[in-house]
């Protein structure tokens, strides 16, 4: 149970922003109690509106003049002059909450609001959001990366439980580092499947994501609970035969995917030789394939 520290009184939430990810965090705080008192959007208003009915819409100056805790839920590369304009617009902000949900910065991008008297918060949900319907029931026990003032810990890690979700303590420099390992995870594999499908499409297979859909669920899971003790497939053997193999036929019918096959099969036998599944000599052997250059030549 909470104690009376950890849990926030309610407050006046404002969203400056409210596209796909501020109106979620708004719609989750307002089903913990909060109310949801304003709200600025330039796009995507009419789905803001339906997560956020009877919310007021009014220019950011309004909103960050109405609330206790302001949602600042811009692009990544807006929020240091959105920070800086709301102060320079003369609006007060001493003894407000303000928050933002990027993953690449902590609350350190929020200084001339601090500066200000303002209390900055990083709270940054680990989930995409597409804008559908049930964006707000993936807030359910997903990890949020929380970054803030020592005195402000509790109250950030304290909405975060709020919203269903689970507070993960992020260091301010670590920030860049954890949003990199977040975006090479989810971007990457989404890349990935995508060039599979399209490879088993050019092999004759009409409905790849059906094939794929149990393979890389069972690879997923396996990359999860067992990291680098769960690698199978021809690069954790060591067999160079059909390593090379593949790059040949990359090389005739998608060129352009030979250089990350590449790169990623290097990268997999390094792993496979921290897991012991990849024995030294093996590995020399599949030296010769793996620095192999896209165009052919050694």
């Amino acid at each position: 149970m909470k104690t009376p520290s950890q849990r926030p009184g309610r407050l006046r939430i404002g969203v400056v922003g409210a596209g796909r990810v501020g109106a979620v965090l708004a719609a989750a705080l307002a089903r913990a109690g909060h109310s949801v008192v304003a709200a600025s959007a330039v796009s995507a208003r009419q789905r803001a509106e339906a997560l956020l009915p009877g919310v007021p819409f009014v220019p950011p100056q309004e909103v960050v003049e109405s609330a206790d805790l302001v949602l600042l839920t811009v692009p990544d590369d807006e929020l240091a002059g959105l920070a800086a304009g709301i102060v320079a617009a003369g609006v007060a902000v001493q003894g407000k909450l303000f928050a933002h949900a990027s993953g690449r910065h902590g609350s350190g991008v929020l200084e001339p609001l601090t500066r200000a008297g303002g209390l900055p918060l990083a709270l940054h949900p680990v989930m995409t959001f597409t804008g559908r319907p049930d964006d707000l029931a993936r807030l359910a026990g997903i990890s949020f990366g929380v970054t803030a003032p020592g005195p402000l810990r509790p109250i950030a890690e304290a909405l975060v439980v709020e919203m269903g979700a689970e507070p993960v303590w992020i260091e301010e420099e670590s920030r860049t580092l954890y949003h990199a390992a977040l975006a090479s995870g989810s971007n990457h594999l989404v890349t990935l499947v995508v060039e599979a499908a399209e490879l088993l499409r050019k092999a004759g297979v009409a409905e790849p994501g059906r094939m794929l859909g149990p393979l890389l669920g069972a690879a997923l899971d396996n990359g999860l609970r067992l990291g680098g003790q769960g690698l199978t497939g021809p690069v954790a053997r060591g067999d160079a035969g059909t390593v090379a193999d593949h790059v040949a036929a990359l090389k005739a019918a998608e060129p352009d995917s030979v250089a990350a096959y590449l790169a990623l099969a290097r990268r997999t036998a390094d792993l496979a030789l921290d897991a012991g599944l990849l024995k030294p000599e093996a590995a020399e052997r599949l030296l010769g394939v793996l620095s192999d250059s896209p165009e052919g030549s050694p």
